[in-house]
Order: structure tokens, then sequence, then C-alpha cells
């Protein structure tokens, strides 16, 4: 294990943007799902699109190889010393409560950090943990278009004295997708792992026709 890559020696700006500055319009009154919003806004119609990324073992995948059942997606980077990895450990602790409860839901981090990320890198970072997270790179053209897509921010903090340990200021919400609906639901940094397990279940009971 490499322990740069889940912790670093210096702090983090994270930037946790809210997203109703991106979903400018209300959930449609005939809202299938209106019983498990937890939220009074929505935007599955303007959040995400396909894209192709490398994962964590080196293979090039879709948007539809990846979102191929209920997902729960973070944006951010290995080297994040504390924000990512308290993260990521939050929505891996939801996925296991949705486990424990018959629901699989699939964990994915797609990196803002695609010069250091590389899929051993990621590699590292996702085994660490949650055993079925997934981890997305690519170019940093590909990740700079998947980030629009997502109305993700992110933006390097240059330091010219240190090019290897640089800090990335990133938003940090995360996505429910589904496929055929796209965004279900999104998650801020205040969301604890088993109300977003609860609400999760909620919307995998709609989908499921329970």
């Amino acid at each position: 294990m490499k322990p740069a890559v889940i912790y670093a020696v210096s702090s983090v700006v994270a930037v946790g943007l809210g997203l109703g500055g991106y979903f400018a319009f209300a959930v449609p009154q005939q809202d299938q799902f209106a019983q498990c919003r937890t939220t009074t806004i929505a935007g599955n119609s303007q959040i995400g699109a396909p894209f192709t990324l490398t994962d964590h073992t080196g293979t090039r995948v879709t948007d539809t190889d990846v979102i191929d059942g209920l997902t729960l997606m973070y944006f951010g980077y290995t080297f994040c010393p504390d924000v990512c990895p308290m993260d990521t450990a939050r929505n891996a602790r939801a996925v296991d409560i949705l486990e424990e409860n018959g629901i699989m839901v699939k964990p994915v981090m797609i990196t803002i950090d695609p010069v250091r990320d590389d899929p051993e890198t990621l590699g590292y970072f996702v085994n660490y943990v949650h055993p079925r997270m997934v981890g997305l790179t690519g170019s940093e053209e590909e990740i700079r278009a998947v980030a629009q897509a997502y109305k993700v921010y992110y933006d390097k903090e240059d330091d010219p004295e240190d090019e290897e340990f640089y800090l990335v200021s990133h938003s940090t919400n995360a996505y429910l997708m589904a496929p055929e609906y796209g965004l279900l639901q999104f998650f801020t940094r205040v969301s604890r792992p088993e109300a977003m397990a609860e609400t999760i279940a909620c919307y995998a009971g709609v989908i499921n026709g329970e």
C-alpha cells in the first residue's frame, strides 16, 4: 500500500459547491420518485453525458459500462489528504448498508487529477476503500469534459515550488445515477451514510416496482 495514495501531508481546500445554482428548475409534478426526494430540485436531463474513460484495471469503459445499475458517483483524487478519503468511506458505508438489505449499488470515483491518478494509483485507492469500487481516469481533456457534464468544479492549486505535492480544490457532491433515468439524487458533504442508504433504497424500490 502506498500511504501517499490515501493521505497527503498537507491540508486540502475542498470547495463544496451547492448544486442548486446548477439546477434552477423544480421537480416535475408528475415525478415518479417524488416520495424519495430529499431535495426540492432535480436535474437529470441536464447532468451527465456519455463518456469513455479508463478504469483502475486499465480497461477503457463507457458510461453505459459503468452505470449499469444504481451507481453512486463521486469526483475526487487519491492525493486528497482528508476530504476524499472521508467522503468515499462514507459512500462505501452507505453501499454496505444497502447490500446488507439486498440492494446492490456500485461506488465509483472519477479522478479530477488525471496527471497523478493513473490506473495503478487509482487501483490502490479504490481497493482500499471498497472491494467493489470502480476508479476512473483519462486524459486531462476527457476528465475536463466529464466534469463539465456533471457540473463539477475543480481547480489545481498551483505552487511553483512544489510540482509533486500540489492539491486540488473541488466540489464534493455524490451523484446517484441509474440507467435510463440518469441523475436521481445528489448528496452533499453533510449527508450521512444511514440517511443516504434510506434514500437510495427508496429509489431502488420505485425502480423495482415495490
